[in-house]
């Protein structure tokens, strides 16, 4: 590994704007997420791993519960090649499944835990999974999925399953009557009822980089959400190189706010932390004033989120007054960080005695997540960042390879061992965004438009591809208008975000209605329960509005465009 000062090569000449002690290259190990997991625990037995609720476990007790996840999953059927849906919070569930299934080979393919019926009907039939691991809190909408194949095994877990003895007491006295009622169901099987089955552990798959691990799901022009493949090696190395920008190492603590489903929560939050040897202080749900008392009291080094929750955090009262300094780090992603609201927390940090500035970045679940960020010692006006060690990053004309001049707008182009293997079962959308180069090298087209400087800073441009970002989740407007125009009484739907001084964008739906409808707030109200009961809520439109025809381009289509920016003025 080469920790000292990087020398910068003409292509690469953000090299020299690395902070002191940065590396320009890093060295990847060829095993599996598992055996990077289980080299942090031989490596610090008795260090503490995780937080959760009042609860924790050290690394040796997690490589326990890990190894026990492997022999539960196998009992269910599950070897090397297959595949299990995943629909846990940032609960330790989430944590062990991944390293559970990695040890056999299992591919985890991860979902949100509030998916609708219809979602996950979606999702096990991309993925042919025929065991879902979720929560009891949620099992309703597992059970009423119906895919092509048959469910095999509902795997459910409970809050409090890792809670202290003393906060599961309180967690049954005042939640146990939100549970849902679980039926007779033969499918159903229990969490600690699985993991303790006694037997032989199953034999370690001895995954390697290139073998398929997780499979996260991205939107597109499409109506429904298409599977992005993400290999061992993907995975471990954006672990390293975040730890390495973020200097995350034994000793520290990160707060884990950003699901698991999301890549910056499973491979900055869980997989960076643990590989590093940090603890992971794991939070289910997003609640601002809660996050702020979580910081007094859990004094986390790292923290990670989107705009809203650092907007949230510099003017929630429960931060004034206290004490900082644990600060080491704090990055922002997902959405574009608006100025005032990075002066707001940086101002915030300084009178609580930290000097810590909040850092963008960018990234996409084609790369598992972030693939750069800014340094500490820079601060330009509207950059997003430098590209990690080992990522390659170039400007080129939309949709073709050639590499436009610095300061001329083009789409992002990257390389590097964080790329996706493909989208699941989709050859023709692979081979579109994965090109290999006239360099020999293969290339993912990001779909954004950025620019570059001359020391190679970047700076964010516009999304290619329709999509809205909605207080940090992903909204994909052909998904929501197909839901809509399911809908016997809708004519047209365009789906637009507009901006939003809390979420960044609002989910705003145009609708023509059908002339024998109504256009008035009761049939509003109808539209977006239609859409609740078929969509996870952030997908839903907070807003309808009604008119007699949409715009359209000259081919016809509807032009989404000129209706967002009438709607932006």
């Amino acid at each position: 590994m080469t920790t000292g000062a990087p020398t910068a090569k003409p292509d690469r000449p953000w090299l020299r704007h690395y902070d002191p002690g940065v590396p320009h290259t890093l060295d990847y190990p060829e095993h599996g997420l598992f055996a990077a997991f289980a080299a942090s625990a031989l490596q610090q037995p008795d260090a503490i791993a995780w937080e959760f609720e009042g609860g924790h476990a050290t690394y040796a007790q997690t490589l326990d519960e890990v190894l026990a996840g492997s022999r539960a999953l196998a009992s269910l059927g599950l070897g090397a090649g297959d595949r299990v849906l995943v629909a846990l919070p940032t609960t330790p569930h989430a944590l062990v499944v991944l390293y559970a299934a990695a040890r056999i080979g299992v591919v985890c393919a991860f979902i949100h835990p509030l998916s609708t019926s219809t979602e996950i009907t979606h999702y096990l039939d991309a993925t042919g999974a025929r065991v879902v691991v979720g929560l009891d809190l949620f099992h309703p909408a597992i059970a009423a999925a119906s895919p092509r194949q048959p469910l095999r095994h509902i795997l459910l877990g409970r809050i409090g399953d890792y809670l202290s003895p003393l906060r599961r007491i309180a967690f049954r006295l005042l939640r146990h009557r939100q549970i849902p009622r679980i039926a007779r169901d033969p499918r159903i099987r229990h969490w600690r009822d699985v993991l303790a089955t006694p037997g032989a552990l199953p034999r370690d798959a001895l995954t390697r980089g290139d073998d398929a691990a997780v499979i996260l799901f991205s939107g597109g022009t499409t109506d429904l959400p298409k599977g992005i493949l993400l290999s061992h090696r993907a995975i471990i190395a954006e672990g390293m190189m975040a730890a390495a920008w973020g200097g995350l190492g034994a000793g520290d603590s990160i707060l884990a706010i950003l699901p698991v489903f999301h890549g910056f929560g499973l491979g900055v939050c869980i997989n960076a932390t643990l590989i590093a040897g940090g603890r992971c202080l794991l939070v289910p749900r997003f609640d601002a004033h809660e996050l702020a008392r979580r910081i007094r009291r859990q004094r986390p080094n790292v923290l990670v989120g989107v705009p809203t929750l650092y907007e949230a955090l510099a003017r929630d009262p429960a931060l004034r007054g206290i004490d900082l300094s644990f600060l080491k780090a704090a990055f922002c992603g997902a959405d574009t960080l608006p100025r005032s609201v990075k002066d707001a927390f940086e101002s915030r940090v300084r009178e609580g005695g930290g000097d810590v500035r909040l850092l963008e970045g960018y990234g996409l679940t084609e790369a598992v997540t972030a693939i750069m960020a800014m340094p500490t010692a820079s601060d330009r006006e509207g950059a997003i960042g430098l590209p990690f060690p080992d990522m390659d990053a170039k400007i080129c004309t939309p949709d073709g390879e050639e590499q436009r001049p610095d300061g001329e707008e083009g789409e992002i182009c990257l390389s590097g061992p964080t790329l996706m293997l493909g989208y699941l079962d989709a050859p023709d959308a692979t081979a579109k965004a994965l090109r290999r180069h006239r360099d020999g090298r293969i290339w993912l087209h990001t779909g954004d438009l950025s620019r570059r400087d001359a020391d190679g800073f970047f700076y964010f441009g516009v999304r290619l591809k329709r999509m809205i970002k909605s207080s940090g989740f992903n909204v994909y407007p052909a998904q929501v208008e197909a839901v809509l125009q399911q809908h016997p009484a809708v004519a047209a739907a365009c789906v637009i975000g507009v901006p939003d001084p809390r979420q960044v964008e609002r989910v705003v739906a145009v609708i023509v209605p059908r002339p024998a409808q109504a256009a008035n707030r009761r049939f509003a109200d109808e539209l977006i329960a239609h859409c609740q009961s078929r969509l996870i809520k952030w997908s839903c439109p907070r807003d309808i509005h009604f008119r007699e025809a949409l715009p359209t381009t000259r081919v016809g289509k509807i032009d989404f465009r000129a209706l967002t920016e009438e709607y932006r003025r």
